[in-house]
């Protein structure tokens, strides 16, 4: 996922893949509780892209901000 990406997507699009990525995030805490895991990194990067898309949401408030 690229910022740059993000940053043209509206911010119902950014918000339903927020979602998406915290239930991949909990399904993924709960492989790794019951032993399940496979791909370790895959936690790394979700957490990641979660951050990524909060970064992308809180300058979009910011500059709808500033133009009011």
């Amino acid at each position: 996922m690229i910022a740059s990406e993000l940053r043209s997507k509206s911010v119902e699009e950014l918000t339903g893949e927020l979602i998406a990525l915290r239930r991949e995030q909990f399904n993924l805490r709960m492989q790794q509780a019951t032993g399940e895991v496979t791909r370790n990194t895959e936690h790394g990067r979700v957490r990641k892209d979660i951050a990524r898309l909060k970064t992308v949401l809180n300058e979009l408030e910011r500059s709808a901000g500033d133009k009011e």
